[in-house]
């Protein structure tokens, strides 16, 4: 029998604490791998850019970590690009963040220029290239564990009713993606404008409510024009009667707030419910002040297992006295990633596009060649305010397409 050879490890980016009493030695941090936060310390993001540097500052605290070069961008693409080019001139080897897309775009060029590699918390995936890689939780990757679900039960027909909006689309890319991937048929995908009338409206389309309920409605009417005894009965039959189902499986939504609460009231009025229909949304549903008002029961959400965050959040309020913010997460692993390859060398693609990936606060995760990211996650039904996890995290990440 041939031997198995062994499976690489996986790199854990999460905190260590040194046993109490313990004396760690501290070697020299490694030259020339100064990391450079980008951040906005300033203006009307300045709550999450400090955050996101205290995040990171956690994760470089343990002895021999490289130093970090905190650069406040603003929440501009100007500001951002400034203190990209300032952390270059300082010699800063990587460059973790910026927050937005709007300024990783403007980062990207510069940091390309010099070589640099960007690790940005943007989710857009169209920021995302050689050298820069997108650690948000992108639509794809919130999409892919729903659809492989539904599929995996014999189920290949998606719909989505999406708002008109940069994420709205977004989603509706990454459920045709998805979809395509899979050797599915084609998604039904309708937008909507923030209206309430526009949503309905919507809701009727993408369900071809019509078609379902009018040969119904055209023959009750009918009967009741026979003005008999006999018509009456049969329109009241055909009144109980029930609308043949939905012309799809699974229907994604990507409302929150009051136009998700609206949107769920017309999924029993235009007949789209479970078990025929299995309603999915993007990963932001794990707040339960998201879809607070919508009646989602059984609906479908991907996202890390909290779990894994655990030890994290407890580090960051021990250290700075509050909870993390969601982004912090990113700014944690970005930050961590540089630790942990400081002692191989430069901070190349071929060092940061390690196959098997790492365990970072949100699970694993593996940076690819093109930029994208590859994350493992959970898949969740909400139950009233809260939610249930049926599907745990893969434990390990496909490898990247050659």
């Amino acid at each position: 029998m041939e031997a198995v050879p062994p499976q690489p490890s996986i790199t854990p980016l999460l905190p260590s604490v040194a046993p109490p009493g313990v004396s760690v030695p501290t070697p020299p941090p490694p030259a020339g791998h100064t990391i450079a936060l980008l951040a906005p310390l300033s203006g009307p993001l300045a709550d999450i850019g400090q955050g996101l540097a205290n995040a990171a500052q956690l994760a470089l605290s343990p002895p021999g970590s490289p130093p970090l070069d905190v650069r406040d961008t603003g929440g501009t693409p100007q500001g951002a690009a400034t203190a990209a080019s300032a952390a270059i001139a300082a010699g800063d080897a990587l460059i973790i963040g910026p927050l937005t897309a709007g300024e990783t775009q403007a980062v990207a060029p510069i940091a390309r220029q010099a070589g640099a590699a960007v690790l940005a918390f943007t989710n857009d995936p169209t920021m995302a290239q050689p050298g820069v890689w997108t650690l948000g939780i992108t639509p794809l990757q919130q999409v892919q564990p729903m659809v492989g679900a539904e599929l995996a039960q014999n189920k290949s027909r998606f719909a989505a009713a999406l708002p008109n909006t940069p994420f709205g689309r977004a989603l509706g890319v990454a459920l045709a993606q998805a979809v395509q991937a899979a050797g599915a048929p084609p998604a039904s995908i309708r937008f909507y404008e923030n209206d309430n009338k526009a949503i309905a409206a919507t809701m009727r389309d993408v369900s071809d409510y019509a078609n379902r309920r009018g040969p119904l409605e055209a023959r009750r009417r009918a009967a009741l024009a026979q003005h008999t005894a006999a018509g009456r009965r049969e329109a009241a039959a055909l009144g109980r009667q029930p609308v043949p189902p939905a012309p799809f499986d699974a229907l994604l939504l990507g409302a929150t707030g009051e136009n998700l609460a609206w949107l769920s009231t017309f999924l029993p009025y235009y007949d789209v419910s479970a078990p025929e229909v299995q309603v999915m949304g993007p990963t932001i549903w794990a707040a339960p002040q998201a879809r607070q008002g919508a009646t989602l029961d059984g609906a479908w959400y991907a996202g890390p297992d909290p779990a894994a965050r655990a030890s994290f959040a407890a580090a960051y309020a021990a250290k700075y006295g509050a909870p993390p913010p969601g982004v912090a997460d990113f700014a944690y692993d970005a930050a961590a990633i540089g630790r942990v390859l400081a002692a191989s060398g430069p901070y190349s693609a071929t060092a940061l596009c390690q196959p098997q990936g790492f365990s970072g606060v949100d699970g694993l995760l593996a940076l690819r060649p093109d930029g994208s990211v590859a994350r493992s996650l959970a898949l969740f039904r909400i139950s009233g305010p809260g939610a249930t996890m049926i599907q745990p995290p893969a434990a390990s990440l496909p490898p990247a397409a050659p």
